[in-house]
């Protein structure tokens, strides 16, 4: 089985470097990912300027064939597609793991799912796996017994077309999986001014924020989920029509 893994924290980060070494045990594995941070570009693709791609050879990472490229999460897959394997089928592309929550409104923003949905446009299955914490140094040994097990579970059971799932951790002991929904919530006071701005400037601010759980009391979500040390599992749609209002 060819597995394409990906993300949106660059190359290096502990999250894909784990995610790569558990997928050696479903497959031969092609890590290609940005070589630097890209949170927050959503399936954002590169227009305005050249898109590059290197291949690292100095690695542990089980047999696996790493290529790193100045582009976003989505290009990554374009390249996987057209460069790496143009004429090999992709079986599973795997996006991960994120330092950081991609539950609830984060999804729309995260370049970790932004992946896992051009893999769906171009019929690829694709999962995307994320823990509740941004630190480049969290424990993820808690997470690692569930990354195999619940993968190949997903795959062999069938991932239907246009459809990802969205895989979201809690930081810590896991007690369980539970099937979710999205949270329904919002970001509120995500603007941070700046002390100092350069001349001319009117305002700058840098982003911020906290997340806010608009229906707290419900537990059938991802946030609720996660709050109780459970993996939440999401399946999320590339069809975002409303069919309710047609």
């Amino acid at each position: 089985m060819n597995i394409v893994v990906v993300n949106d924290d660059g190359w290096g980060t502990a999250g894909i470097r784990l995610l790569a070494k558990e997928m050696t045990k479903l497959g031969q594995v092609t890590v290609i990912c940005p070589d630097g941070p890209r949170s927050g570009k959503a399936v954002s693709i590169t227009v305005e300027s050249p898109i590059y791609v290197r291949r690292i050879e100095d690695h542990d990472l089980n047999g696996a064939d790493v290529y790193v490229t100045n582009g976003t999460p989505a290009d990554c897959i374009k390249i996987a597609r057209e460069y790496i394997f143009p004429d090999t089928q992709i079986d599973l592309v795997v996006s991960g793991i994120n330092h950081g929550s991609n539950a609830a409104v984060n999804a729309m923003y995260s370049g970790t799912i932004g992946a896992c949905f051009v893999a769906a446009e171009k019929g690829i299955p694709a999962i995307g796996w994320s823990i509740d914490s941004h630190a480049m140094d969290v424990d993820l040994h808690w997470l690692q017994p569930f990354l195999v097990e619940v993968t190949q579970h997903l795959y062999e059971e069938g991932i239907a077309p246009r459809t990802v799932f969205n895989i979201n951790a809690p930081e810590g002991e896991i007690e369980g999986i539970r099937w979710t929904r999205q949270c329904v919530g919002h970001w509120a006071n995500e603007l941070v001014p700046l002390d100092r701005v350069p001349e001319g400037v009117l305002k700058g601010w840098k982003l911020g924020g906290c997340f806010v759980n608009d229906e707290p009391s419900a537990t059938d979500t991802d946030i609720w989920a996660m709050e109780h040390q459970l993996l939440a599992i999401t399946p999320l749609s590339l069809d975002w029509t409303d069919y309710g209002s047609l």
